[in-house]
């Protein structure tokens, strides 16, 4: 099958939902773990689920840019580059979706001891602050949030699909050759 921009959105589409998938799931059991109450367990977890989120993040895209040199006939390194940066984007645009859902969803106990907490640090650095203005700040932070873990996804992901756009046709480099030498025989 050959490779058009079309059928490029479409399986970034697909791949982005997998991955958006994943990272909302291990965003989701950090927060779980957050309601055990354990300093520990919340600290344990938030440290195993970013390293799970961050290497599966890599080997899944690796798998799936495999998976589309291996598709399409013809597919470049630029082709690849390509993809995985429209994978970036949307799965991007699931994760900063579910975790700005998350923030909007925080218990109202815990908000009002954010803003206290905040309240108390930045004052001390800066001087008097009222809990209106931190207050101000943290009604925008699912926006805020929403935003940079979208951008924070994008740029990841482009870096990651730079290296392993360039890394997936390394892998096989007499591939081809090989091919064309069986059916000659």
């Amino acid at each position: 099958m050959k490779l058009d921009s079309k059928t490029l959105w479409h399986e970034a589409g697909r791949v982005g939902f997998v991955l958006g998938g994943f990272s909302s799931l291990c965003l989701l059991l950090k927060e779980g773990a957050g309601l055990t109450g354990s300093t520990f367990l919340v600290q344990a977890a938030a440290i195993i689920l970013w390293a799970v989120e961050f290497f599966g993040c890599i080997l899944l895209m690796k798998k799936y840019m495999l998976d589309l040199r291996d598709k399409f006939d013809g597919v470049s390194i630029a082709d690849a580059y390509h993809f995985g940066r429209r994978v970036a984007l949307l799965s991007g645009l699931i994760l900063a979706s579910v975790d700005a859902f998350v923030i909007m969803k925080m218990p109202e106990e815990t908000i009002a001891s954010v803003v206290s907490e905040l309240t108390a640090a930045v004052g001390a650095q800066f001087g008097n602050v009222s809990e209106d203005e931190v207050g101000r700040i943290v009604d925008k932070l699912p926006l805020y949030t929403f935003i940079f873990q979208w951008l924070y996804c994008f740029l990841y992901g482009s870096l990651l699909s730079a290296i392993l756009s360039r890394y997936i046709f390394i892998q096989e480099p007499f591939r081809k050759d090989l091919d064309d030498n069986v059916d000659n025989q």
